[in-house]
């Protein structure tokens, strides 16, 4: 399978101040804030929802095509996904935007001073898929993930008017999303991703029940946390998948991202949907054990131990010979 995955491409600059914020605000005075903190240190992160789903598939080896907008700054970034595997031809430099930026200060007590630029992002409703499509000889399933409100909208259109199978994944966006735009979004997607509170929120906006929206979707995929993840289809018994047990929890962002690199592999190789959860569920354990979204190894002997010891030899039996 050729996939496509759209959304967001970022950069995070993540800083520590050794102090405590409360120390400096003077509560007469918060009419007229103006403050700056010395901080410890600066540390730079690439991520974006879409770049991190498809650093994740190439790590896997499937070569999948990032379709986001960036800017000039992005030389750098590109050639680093490039070396891990993804295709980068699609993605849109803005001539006027720089990349979209999440600049974050932590204080000691853990609060956060944080904004988000969305810069060249905002572009990204001006990139047609069929343009994409024949740069690569056809898609066979577009991911159309958290990016410009109005870019997943026309990729989610285009989808339905060309009949590319897509998936739905709002994350993100749903927050500022209408009811109307998620059932425009959720309608006739191949597979709909959320996490259990987005399921919930998803029903809430849109005003369907569980049961109609399985019935306006192929599969519903609802990631558990800690518990793992639930795929359901109209009709039919719901597969449940735990999670690979974890080394070490260091950090958990990137960790939903992970999960859809590893299940939208399994599928481009053609395994059940169990096995290809199992695959997600794998890579989402190997981030969570590290500081940053794009910063783990797979390292393919050490994947699959790991793997056969939470999902059994028959399992890996079906998934070495696409990872070795």
């Amino acid at each position: 399978m050729r996939i496509a995955v759209t959304g967001s491409i970022a950069t995070d600059h993540l800083m520590t101040f050794p102090g405590r914020f409360a120390d400096q605000l003077v509560g007469d005075q918060l009419h007229t804030v103006s403050l700056s903190f010395l901080v410890d240190n600066l540390d730079v992160r690439r991520g974006g929802v879409g770049a991190n789903i498809c650093f994740g598939m190439g790590q896997l080896g499937t070569r999948p095509v990032l379709v986001g907008a960036a800017g000039a700054d992005f030389d750098e970034y590109r050639a680093w996904l490039d070396r891990h595997g993804v295709d980068t031809g699609s993605v849109r430099i803005s001539e006027v935007l720089h990349t979209a930026r999440f600049v974050c200060t932590t204080d000691a007590d853990h609060n956060q001073i944080g904004s988000f630029y969305t810069g060249a992002m905002s572009e990204a409703r001006q990139i047609e898929l069929k343009k994409v499509a024949d740069r690569v000889g056809g898609l066979d399933l577009v991911l159309i993930g958290a990016d410009d409100p109005e870019a997943m909208l026309r990729h989610t259109e285009e989808c339905k008017t060309r009949s590319i199978p897509f998936a739905a994944d709002f994350s993100q966006q749903i927050a500022r999303m209408s009811g109307d735009d998620i059932r425009t979004l959720l309608d006739g997607a191949t597979y709909l991703f959320s996490n259990e509170y987005e399921k919930g929120l998803i029903e809430s906006k849109t005003g369907w029940t569980d049961e109609e929206i399985l019935g306006k979707v192929g599969h519903r995929i609802t990631t558990l946390g800690s518990r793992g993840v639930r795929i359901e289809q109209a009709g039919q018994d719901a597969i449940e998948v735990g999670c690979a047990e974890e080394e070490a929890k260091v950090d958990p962002t990137g960790v939903g991202d992970a999960f859809r690199a590893g299940f939208l592999s399994g599928l481009s190789w053609g395994v059940s949907l169990e096995r290809a959860a199992q695959i997600g569920c794998m890579l989402a354990t190997l981030v969570i054990e590290t500081l940053g979204t794009q910063e783990y190894t797979l390292r393919r002997a050490h994947f699959m131990d790991r793997f056969t010891k939470a999902y059994g030899h028959e399992a890996a039996a079906e998934v070495r010979t696409h990872i070795a």
